[in-house]
């Protein structure tokens, strides 16, 4: 009886935890539905292109500004089993080195991706700010590490929804005013508002951690031990993310250099660029924020069943986990079927991409079960299998793209490129998963 009152707890703070993270999630993307719209009709559909050429760059500092730290911080924070204040402290430390590291290696890359990959100097700017984003990307994604850890989801909620609202309010005051001085300004400012809006994160959150939580001389002085820990965690995790962000990075810069050889002017590509990814699978990763949300508040609670070798929790979790996720994605996704012109419209003030949202939504059901997947490989201690599946689908993504661009079918190669990675990436982690479980008599 008693192991039942347990795992009907266990099961009840999952399914909070992973509520507070939807309604979270929810307001945010709201939030962040407004921010879009009053971003595209300040900065139109060719700031929108530039926007989206430098985000795959973006994105793959971001993924090494934070090298895993938020998952391997999680799953150690759940495990209970260190001094946590000294792990988080001791993680701040070396994220803060790293990442100064990080905005030289920008600042000298900067005129190499703009001028000689992405072939379009108005993306200088833009990724020159990429690098003073950086350190605050990571300290605040520790910090949330934390908080997951320990399956207190209301800390992230509200951090994100003011994080959000102080970005709605710079982009509505500032952009207008950096776009007189030309479309460089106006998304170089873009970037550089995540400085403000992840400061304003990292104070909402540290006044959520524990009143006894005091910083003395010495837990600044990092732990190797512990660093060490992190860093096994992390390095595997982060991995295959990094794999798949250099897979995203080389995206526009093939997409680029290979119809530009095929007689495509530059105009087209960052136009459709910006169609294709800000407008047409921008709305369809709506539902991201639900899935999102469970895969966050799965992490713990796979990690601490796995550890404690409590299989069939683990087994009935992912299954409740991936089955939400669908069928969320589900009912949302045949909502912006029926009529994509009217959300294109409502959103972005434009219904190009409806043939591109058209064509791309019945995969995007299959896309919706990666993010459980995933981080349920994570939990499990799978990451190096997530990594080789995402390697893989790197590659196998890029060949068809290029391959693809050859045929001069315009953007279509994107849209191709993406469905292959899509199928073979999801279906080879759930086979993954299905016989983890099946080793371990879950089946």
């Amino acid at each position: 009886m008693g192991d039942n009152m347990s795992k009907r707890k266990k099961t009840s703070i999952f399914i909070k935890s992973t509520l507070i993270l939807i309604l979270g999630g929810a307001i945010t993307k709201v939030l962040g539905m407004i921010i879009k719209i009053f971003t595209t009709r300040i900065v139109g559909t060719e700031g929108i292109g530039l926007y989206m050429m430098i985000m795959p760059t973006f994105n793959l500092f971001i993924t090494l500004s934070q090298l895993g730290f938020p998952i391997a911080i999680s799953k150690l924070v759940s495990e209970d089993k260190n001094n946590n204040k000294k792990l988080i402290l001791t993680t701040i430390s070396f994220s803060i080195i790293f990442n100064i590291i990080l905005i030289f290696l920008v600042f000298l890359l900067a005129p190499i991706f703009s001028n000689f990959l992405l072939k379009n100097s108005n993306t200088y700017l833009p990724i020159l700010c990429i690098g003073f984003t950086l350190p605050f990307i990571g300290i605040s994604s520790i910090t949330r590490g934390y908080f997951f850890g320990k399956q207190k989801m209301v800390p992230h909620v509200i951090s994100n929804a003011f994080e959000q609202v102080i970005r709605l309010v710079i982009i509505i005051i500032i952009t207008p005013k950096l776009l007189s001085f030309g479309i460089n300004y106006a998304i170089a400012g873009l970037v550089i508002y995540n400085v403000a809006s992840e400061l304003l994160s990292i104070l909402i959150l540290y006044f959520f951690l524990p009143k006894n939580f005091k910083i003395a001389k010495s837990d600044l002085k990092p732990d190797k031990n512990l660093l060490k820990e992190v860093m096994a965690i992390s390095i595997p995790t982060t991995s295959s993310r990094l794999i798949g962000s250099i897979g995203y990075f080389f995206e526009p810069i093939i997409l680029t250099q290979t119809l530009m050889l095929m007689g495509y002017s530059n105009k087209f590509i960052t136009t459709e660029y910006g169609v294709v990814s800000g407008y047409a699978i921008a709305t369809l990763l709506m539902p991201s924020f639900f899935t999102m949300a469970i895969s966050q508040a799965l992490i713990p609670v796979i990690s601490k069943g796995y550890a404690n070798r409590n299989y069939n929790y683990v087994k009935d979790r992912i299954k409740q986990a991936t089955l939400l996720s669908f069928l969320i994605g589900l009912i949302i996704t045949s909502i912006l079927m029926i009529n994509p012109e009217f959300f294109l419209n409502f959103f972005y003030n434009t219904t190009e991409g409806t043939t591109y949202l058209r064509v791309l939504a019945p995969f995007f059901l299959i896309f919706y079960l990666e993010g459980p997947l995933t981080s349920s490989l994570q939990a499990m201690n799978k990451a190096k299998d997530a990594f080789k599946i995402t390697f893989k689908g790197m590659i196998l993504k890029t060949l068809i793209l290029f391959i693809s661009c050859l045929f001069k079918i315009g953007m279509y190669p994107l849209i191709i490129a993406n469905v292959f990675n899509i199928i073979y990436v999801t279906f080879n982690q759930y086979k993954v998963v299905q016989k983890s479980l099946k080793n371990n008599e879950l089946v």
